[in-house]
Order: C-alpha cells, then sequence, then structure tokens
C-alpha cells in the first residue's frame, strides 16, 4: 500500500476579484486561500472531513498582485489522536519572471469529523528527515504555547465586563 501524500501545493492565478482597496490581495483572500490547502491536504492525509480549529502565527511578509501565480504550500508537521498540524506557506511569483517570494506563513490545526461532526482519530505520521522531526517538535512547541494564551485569555473572559 502506497504512503499516503503528506503534502501539497496548490497553483493558481490572483485575480482581480481578490483585490483590496489598497489595488493588492485581500488578507482575508489569503486566509481563505491557507485554510483551503490546509483542508486538502489534513483530508488527503486521514481520509476523513476535517475542521479549522485554530489557526497560529499567520504572517504575511509582502502583498500579492494581480496576476501573479500563487502556489499554497501546505505540509503535515504533527498528528495528535483526532488532529493535524499543517504548516501552510504561499508563495507568489509574476508569471513573467518565474521567481516566487514567500508572502505569508502560518500553522493551521484541523480535526478530523465523522458524519455527525464528532471527532475522530486520525492515523500517526512519523516525520523521518531532520527537518521533519524540527517542524513536529515546533508544532508541539506551539500547541503549549497554545495552552499558555488560551489559559491567560480565560482569565480575562471571565472577568466581569469582559
Amino acid at each position: 500500500m502506497p504512503e499516503k501524500q503528506h503534502e501539497m501545493t496548490l497553483r493558481f492565478l490572483a485575480e482581480p476579484s481578490d483585490v483590496n482597496i489598497l489595488g493588492k490581495v485581500h488578507g482575508g483572500e489569503v486566509m481563505k486561500w491557507i485554510d483551503h490547502a490546509g483542508y486538502a491536504c489534513a483530508a488527503v492525509w486521514c481520509g476523513q472531513h476535517c475542521v479549522t480549529v485554530y489557526v497560529s502565527g499567520i504572517r504575511f511578509y509582502k502583498p500579492i498582485h494581480i496576476g501573479d501565480i500563487v502556489e499554497v504550500h501546505a505540509r503535515l508537521l504533527y498528528t495528535a489522536r483526532t488532529s493535524m498540524h499543517i504548516a501552510v506557506d504561499v508563495s507568489a511569483a509574476d508569471p513573467r519572471q518565474g521567481q516566487y517570494t514567500q508572502t505569508t506563513r502560518c500553522i493551521i490545526v484541523f480535526v478530523a469529523v465523522n458524519d455527525r461532526g464528532v471527532p475522530i482519530q486520525v492515523p500517526t505520521w512519523t516525520p523521518k528527515t531532520e527537518e521533519e522531526i524540527a517542524l513536529e517538535a515546533l508544532a508541539k512547541r506551539s500547541m503549549e504555547l497554545r495552552k499558555n494564551i488560551d489559559d491567560q485569555l480565560s482569565e480575562w473572559r471571565d472577568k466581569p465586563g469582559a
């Protein structure tokens, strides 16, 4: 049985309908592309529908221009019992020059669900290369940071008037 695919790249053209009031691709559109690529990677890995539960550290480095070729690369970093941490990198290139530049990066967490929306177990992924092992460690550290942030926010949310 062939090994399941743990990464993929979506490519397409940035269109005029993607533009914001400053004439660049709208950040919300980029976030939608990130979610689509992350979902595709997660769903192919686990063979189930998935829902987005967390987006971590989204960082916009450079704008994407109308007419750019956009690459949205998603790869599995870590699997827990029902969740998958996916790194997503967005790059863009003017098709006349062909040199891709990173524009956006984040980690997105998906949970596999059955037809009733109940979380279900996902296949375990084992990193093989040094880079994959380091990225898995990054995903685990981001989980710890997320828990600390959630704990601090719950203190704020529980205060009267918050």
